[in-house]
């Protein structure tokens, strides 16, 4: 007897039942061509000029510095350190700046510039929120060849899916809580050119656009989180420039 069709039958049945527990990725989300919200009254604005600059700011991952009238983000956790000494392991990290700046629909607006750095973003966290690594809710990150939209508090930081992310054996679960979570659109940016970035925060949507052109959207659970206490501004490599940033209450346009 000749097992070899049996066994390419069991084969692609196998392969098919793998392929139907397997989460499917949601189209793409379509960016919507009009802006998500109208501006309302103004929250913050700083030009990045001068040496006194607002109580408001804080390092939160070294390092940042006022620079000849701009923010300059430098990445300087950018090695793994094992633990030794009495010392804890360092782990890589983004620079990060944080702004208390307390929201819950908003648009943020700020000029980025990349100076050999990878990677820029605007964060919305909730520090009192458990359900996330260090409460960190969403972001729009913004690389030369891409826009990643993030919903981190049911997504990537969700403390439910990082526990089960932990058991091998459960990772397909956590595969299939991850999905419609972030969304990826290509785009080409300059280094060394300075553009205008605008991050749009209504309900559960977020959009991003760059000088007047809308480049990035997802509609998730997570970013409509009641509680965003702070702005976070963060930079990968080295260096990455903010200036003129500004952040408004916002509605939902009609």
């Amino acid at each position: 007897m000749n097992i070899r069709p049996y066994l390419a039958v069991s084969c692609l049945l196998t392969s098919a039942a793998f392929a139907a527990d397997a989460p499917k990725a949601p189209a793409q989300p379509t960016i919507p061509t009009k802006p998500l919200a109208v501006k309302k009254e103004i929250l913050f604005e700083d030009n990045m000029d001068g040496t006194t600059h607002d109580k408001r700011w804080h390092n939160v991952v070294p390092t940042f510095a006022f620079e000849n009238g701009t923010l300059k983000g430098t990445q300087t956790r950018d090695k793994e350190i094992p633990a030794a000494d009495g010392k804890p392991a360092v782990t890589p990290h983004a620079a990060v700046y944080g702004l208390e700046v307390p929201t819950k629909d908003s648009v943020v607006e700020v000029k980025v510039k990349f100076e050999g750095n990878s990677l820029m973003d605007v964060e919305f966290d909730d520090r009192k929120y458990t359900g996330s690594h260090y409460g960190h809710l969403c972001r729009a990150q913004l690389r030369l060849d891409k826009v990643i939209m993030v919903d981190e508090r049911d997504g990537s930081q969700n403390e439910a899916i990082k526990e089960l992310r932990k058991d091998p054996s459960k990772k397909a679960e956590a595969d299939k809580m991850m999905v419609g979570k972030s969304a990826t659109f290509p785009i080409t940016l300059e280094p060394h050119k300075w553009y205008t970035y605008v991050v749009e925060v209504v309900g559960d949507e977020m959009r991003a656009s760059i000088d007047g052109k809308p480049v990035g959207y997802l509609k998730s659970a997570g970013i409509g989180h009641p509680t965003k206490s702070k702005i976070e501004l963060g930079v990968s490599g080295k260096d990455g420039f903010f200036d003129d940033i500004k952040v408004w209450n916002a509605e939902a346009a009609k």
